[in-house]
């Protein structure tokens, strides 16, 4: 029977810090089970743990069948990385090893043929077919053909690099929901998959009988398809044995329970003492009372090692202050604005305060026109770009009167960021804000003790986070987001929500976030074939829980 076992495990991070501390939890056979928690809590991690590639400091961690690993990385670029490989990195570690083995050679025999590299290539083939290298081929052949419309044999030298983040995730999801092993790890699966490809893997984690563990922070994924909940939080976890949609109630009255039973130990502990002084006094008094005194101070004594019951967790409080400021009426206004052979023309009036969400498959060209609108449009006088350049567009993007775009860019790719420095140094760099507002800044979005960390040693969600800070900081009164909540915590996710509803201003969002575009009033869709259409509202696909644009 397929299950993963953890006992009071523990780990330390490279400075000492304590970022486990005796986790336990069970799941069972067939289990669909969500871990989520803080971006940063360690879930990650605690994956790399269960799959072996970290070792625990204390504690145990029992497997019980193959277990097979989706990373967090799938989908980012894969640069030097072929489709073969990439199909390979999901395999069983003995497969893994003899395609590493067999790619090695076979690059050996192309640069520097020799009677040796022909023999360790003969080798290297038979190891290929005894660890059952053949048959895999044939699994990825079916993989690429669901995924990609084309034969594993033409794409598999092909870089990985070409796909988008959409079609390499797909593609590894692919091979390990089809594979034969019957536990499977996957951290953040739903990451860069568009809404068909999210609804395509809920069908599938509700079809299969393998025991799913997945870290997610996609709220329409948790409640259609979670059956159980890992919290991660304050180094250790707790179980909600349910749903997502009974998830908050629980979680609330969890914590009701620990205030409760802490302060019924705090009381205790007073009484205690003030029994033991009231002995002792006696005691000065009467010999008599001094071994009612003493066991009273052992009681005491005792019941102080034994410790108070866990307090409940410390909450999140992510604030973000989206300011925002006042435009002119038109915000934002295209003409027949073309992406050659991306999408075809169309036209679109934004007005001041109103929120798009701009909806569409992955490749249908969205983060383009984002990032058109982001470098001021086709105005030759605010755009990055040349309006002459017809090979990038044609047509008008302009924007309003007084409108300043705050780009959030879904790959975090920016090369202020990549400048060198701590956060602290970029937001002095990026933002002239001295050290004491910055610190403070940061404490509101929960990054205060990464404050002198660089930008690339923080976690995906911690990332976004950051990247929402400075925009917040830039004046911008436009705010311009590419898959803002994809690597965000639920808090998180929650506070900008918050923050948006709040913010002064309008807003152009790319998002595959089914929970997030619930907030907006206007829909704009990309379609496959490059039409572009504006949708009045989202429509469900009420059989599913799915929305979809209508």
């Amino acid at each position: 029977m397929a299950h993963i076992d953890l006992s009071q495990v523990s780990y330390r991070l490279g400075d000492g810090r304590v970022l486990l501390d005796q986790v336990s939890f069970h799941i069972g056979d067939g289990s669909k089970t969500a871990l989520i928690g803080p971006n940063g809590g360690g879930k990650t991690t605690l994956l790399r743990l269960i799959s072996g590639e970290l070792t625990p400091d204390e504690g145990t961690i029992g497997i019980g069948g193959e277990l097979a690993v989706m990373h967090q990385s799938i989908g980012r670029v894969s640069a030097g990385k072929s489709i073969r490989q990439l199909l390979a990195s999901a395999s069983a570690p003995d497969v893994r090893t003899a395609a590493e083995r067999l790619l090695a050679l076979e690059t050996e025999m192309i640069h520097q043929p020799s009677e040796t590299s022909q023999l360790a290539y003969a080798q290297s083939l038979a190891d290929w077919n005894d660890v059952g290298g053949y048959l895999e081929e044939a699994l990825w052949n079916e993989c690429c053909m669901a995924a990609l419309g084309e034969p594993f044999q033409a794409v598999e030298h092909r870089s990985a690099g070409t796909l988008s983040g959409g079609e390499q995730k797909r593609l590894v999801l692919e091979a390990l929901l089809r594979g034969e092993a019957p536990l499977l790890l996957l951290d953040e699966p739903d990451n860069f998959l568009d809404v068909p490809a999210k609804g395509w893997l809920e069908d599938r984690l509700l079809e299969t009988a393998k025991t799913i563990l997945m870290v997610s922070h996609d709220r329409e994924l948790l409640s259609r398809c979670a059956q159980r909940i890992i919290t991660l939080e304050d180094r250790n976890c707790w179980v909600h044995g349910g749903s997502f949609a009974e998830y908050p109630a629980a979680r609330h009255a969890r914590n009701l329970r620990q205030e409760e039973l802490l302060r019924r130990w705090s009381e205790e502990r007073d009484r205690i003492r003030v029994m033991v002084r009231t002995l002792r006094e006696q005691a000065g008094m009467s010999d008599a009372m001094a071994s009612r005194y003493h066991a009273a101070e052992t009681r005491l004594r005792h019941f102080e090692e034994a410790g108070p019951p866990p307090a409940p967790p410390r909450l999140q409080a992510v604030t973000m202050r989206l300011g925002g400021g006042r435009t002119g009426i038109r915000a934002l206004t295209c003409e027949r604005l073309e992406l050659p052979g991306l999408i075809a023309p169309f036209d679109l009036e934004l007005f001041y305060g109103q929120r798009l969400a701009v909806l569409g498959a992955n490749g249908t060209g969205k983060s383009r026109f984002l990032d058109l609108v982001a470098h001021g449009g086709t105005d030759p006088e605010r755009s990055e770009h040349s309006p002459a350049d017809s090979d990038l567009w044609s047509g008008s993007c302009r924007l309003g009167a007084r409108v300043v775009p705050g780009f959030f860019a879904q790959t975090y790719e920016r090369t202020t960021l990549d400048g060198g420095g701590s956060l602290i140094d970029i937001m002095e760099r990026e933002c002239s804000m001295p050290r004491g507002p910055a610190t403070s800044a940061l404490r509101r979005y929960e990054l205060e003790r990464q404050a002198e960390q660089p930008f690339d040693s923080l976690s995906g969600g911690q990332k976004a986070r950051f990247q929402l800070l400075l925009v917040e900081l830039s004046g911008a009164t436009m705010l311009v987001l590419d898959e803002p909540t994809g690597n965000l915590d639920l808090v998180s996710a929650q506070a900008l929500e918050d923050g948006l509803a709040a913010f002064v201003g309008t807003v152009v969002a790319v998002t595959h976030d089914r929970w997030f575009a619930r907030s907006f009033s206007r829909f704009l869709v990309f379609e496959a074939d490059g039409t572009v259409r504006e949708a009045l509202v989202p429509t469900w696909d009420v059989s599913k829980g799915r929305r979809v644009a209508s």
